[in-house]
């Protein structure tokens, strides 16, 4: 049974009569039947607010047959004929739908299964309507439920793109208090953070958090041995918490925080619009404190979250730790052959001694570091925007040496080679020096397996053919051919007139 004041009161915030339909259990041709009367005073909804005492009033003289406001199911005397089959099937262990189908088939009910559900729900005590046994109340400061939640897509006024947000949620169910930060990625390093800023929120710690089967933080489901991330092992370690993972595809391990997803992006979410990621957790947070916490809740006596939190759970939490946890994460990855190893879109070396070996890498906040065994191989301080961030130490010395020979050495090592092997670099570096300075290093590396002669040589060829280029020398040097005639001028050392003065005697 639905009460009228919360149906009134979800009308007139601006809920549709489908959106209606779905959050209460009840058929749209119900639900405007008693929104009639209120549509004909000339009420709309998201109108102007109407407090809980004024709808009574209103419920009592548009339907006063219904003495407690509530809704009651034209379909509810079938049920009726039928209870003690009903509730002798459900003894069995037979579950709902299965009923409504034998009361389909065998007795003729028409009714549908989700009025068979309300019935259900308002007559059978609830050890007898739950085929399993319900989730025991956790006690004050024992529980926090976590999971993420989509809410919806942002325009980012800013970058002028469209991203989807999600929100982590973590629930207390003891007190119902609730913690929503939202993000646009929901990688490890949004998953430690979310945590972070959840138990700062609370000022305390739960003994025990149910997550779900993410890889941001179960990396082995399991029912009796799950295997933690490593990272968020790091956090529980560092807090002090049980991690105890919901059963796979068991979204009923964890009921509060499924609940409190859908009151999030209902309440929070909808309709509101945001200048940035940072202004979205601020008034996510704000909502938290001045919204979540403050409705009422049947569960706890008409008392709201906040004060069953301040004077009873809070004392309950364990104490935040000294030191602030600093949120890492980790990765497995293989040295390539050219001593780098690639993290999140950037490459950073490493000693060229672990090429081919796979590390553990530490990502932090400002720095990586690369283990090898367990043992610290190499840290690189993080500078955001690099692709690419090499230390030459970590090369062979020769290749080290390699990268240390900027313009200036090739000019000075081409003046010891010959003045041929300068005028060639020293064109190869015009009008910039870096254009073509591996060709240059490339040309003076020759001299170390022909010779500094044989270079000269084939560099002096070169100009006198007109094509300094590193393809020309690598090739008169492979054939062995320093020297080339110079190319005629076609006239095959002819001279001008071809027949001789004596033909133009007279």
């Amino acid at each position: 049974m639905v009460d009228l004041v919360e149906l009134y009161t979800h009308w007139n915030a601006g809920r549709s009569v489908s959106e209606l339909g779905r959050s209460l259990g009840l058929d749209r041709k119900t639900i405007r039947k008693y929104l009639a009367p209120a549509v004909a005073a000339g009420m709309v909804p998201g109108g102007q607010p109407v407090d809980a005492q004024r709808w009574r009033e209103l419920a009592d003289q548009w339907f006063p047959g219904l003495g407690d406001r509530r809704i009651r199911q034209i379909t509810w005397p079938e049920f009726e004929e039928h209870s003690v089959f009903i509730v002798g099937q459900l003894s069995a262990g037979v579950d709902v739908a299965t009923v409504h189908q034998r009361l389909r088939d065998e007795k003729g009910v028409r009714a549908s299964e989700s009025s068979l559900r309300r019935w259900v729900n308002a007559r059978v005590p609830r050890e007898i309507a739950s085929p399993t046994a319900p989730m025991p109340t956790s006690a004050p400061g024992e529980l926090g439920e976590v999971d993420y939640g989509l809410m919806g897509t942002w325009d980012d006024p800013h970058e002028e793109t469209r991203h989807r947000i999600n929100a982590f949620t973590m629930v207390l169910p003891f007190s119902k208090m609730i913690f929503v930060y939202p993000t646009r990625q929901m990688d490890q390093r949004a998953w430690n953070a979310a945590h972070v800023a959840a138990f700062d929120f609370f000022d305390g710690v739960p003994t025990r958090i149910t997550p779900d089967n993410l890889k941001t933080g179960v990396a082995k489901p399991s029912l009796y041995d799950p295997k933690i991330n490593r990272s968020y092992q790091e956090l529980t370690d560092h807090y002090g918490l049980l991690v105890d993972p919901a059963r796979v595809r068991s979204p009923r391990d964890k009921p509060h925080v499924e609940r409190a997803v859908r009151y999030t992006r209902d309440s929070w979410w909808k309709g509101r619009n945001f200048d940035s990621l940072e202004q979205m957790r601020h008034d996510a947070e704000r909502w938290c404190r001045q919204v979540a916490a403050c409705r009422q809740s049947r569960a706890l006596d008409g008392q709201t979250p906040w004060e069953v939190f301040e004077q009873i759970e809070r004392p309950a939490l364990m104490g935040l730790p000294a030191t602030r946890f600093t949120p890492r994460t980790w990765h497995r990855a293989k040295v390539a052959s050219d001593c780098h190893v690639q993290v999140d879109g950037c490459r950073y070396s490493v000693p060229y001694r672990l090429v081919g070996q796979t590390l553990d890498v530490c990502l932090k906040a400002f720095d990586i570091e690369f283990y090898h065994e367990q043992a610290l191989v190499k840290t690189h301080v993080i500078r955001p925007g690099s692709r690419r961030i090499t230390d030459v130490a970590d090369y062979p010395p020769n290749h080290a040496a390699y990268l240390s020979r900027d313009p200036a050495w090739c000019r000075k090592r081409a003046e010891e080679i010959g003045p041929a092997c300068l005028e060639v670099i020293c064109r190869l570096m015009e009008p910039y020096a870096l254009h073509h300075l591996r060709s240059c290093q490339g040309i003076l590396g020759f001299a170390t397996k022909h010779g500094p002669a044989s270079v000269e040589a084939a560099c002096q060829t070169a100009l006198t053919v007109g094509d300094p280029t590193y393809q020309t020398i690598k090739g008169l040097l492979q054939q062995g051919l320093p020297t080339i005639s110079p190319r005629p001028n076609g006239d095959n050392g002819a001279g001008g007139i071809l027949r001789g003065p004596a033909a133009f005697t007279l």
